[in-house]
């Protein structure tokens, strides 16, 4: 499995995934620096993000770990202002499987922006990447972030229960997946944005 230190997904028009660079840190952060309430409901990191340096390092480790063939992170671009992050995460190349993480700024949210950044990072995992299974997590109070796997056509395998300690408070997650025999990409209908 061979995964490139630089890559960049046009999706439509407006939207684009650039693999997240050091160049990001400073707009990272103040994409979080504006949605931290609306981060931090299901997002356990978000408190430790206090400056652009904070974000820097941590695109360091996200660096490191694509060199290694363990993730694959990218930063969503809509009209070229930076709104959320997508990535694979936990890539098993024995297995070969891999976890869909994302997050949107609120003011961002509402559009399929995360449903059409999926889509194409699932089509790149199976046919690019050789993979057999996507899982996606989504807490059970979050609505908003179970509706991509739904409209996308994964199978809801069951709750973890108390697995997210977010806030000082455990969370339920929905578990959810596809194989690579399910998927046909020309099949999935998005909503238009």
């Amino acid at each position: 499995m061979e995964i490139l230190f630089f890559m960049e997904f046009i999706i439509n028009n407006t939207i684009k995934l650039e693999q997240t660079a050091p160049s990001h840190a400073q707009p990272l952060f103040a994409a979080i620096d504006r949605n931290r309430q609306h981060l931090r409901k299901f997002l356990s990191w978000v408190d430790y993000m206090q400056s652009a340096d904070d974000v820097a390092k941590y695109i360091q480790s996200c660096q490191s770990l694509n060199q290694a063939g363990e993730e694959l992170s990218f930063v969503i671009m809509n009209d070229q202002v930076l709104c959320g992050r997508i990535g694979l995460h936990l890539i098993s190349r024995q297995h070969k499987n891999a976890e869909i993480g994302y997050w949107l700024t609120e003011e961002a949210q509402g559009n399929g922006i995360v449903t059409a950044c999926c889509k194409e990072l699932i089509s790149y995992a199976f046919r690019q990447l050789g993979l057999h299974r996507i899982t996606i997590k989504a807490a059970v109070e979050n609505h908003r972030s179970q509706s991509v796997p739904q409209r996308l056509g994964f199978t809801t395998e069951g709750i973890l229960r108390g697995a997210e300690l977010v806030n000082n408070q455990f969370l339920d997650l929905i578990v959810y997946s596809i194989l690579k025999q399910e998927w046909a990409a020309e099949n999935v209908v998005l909503p238009s944005a």
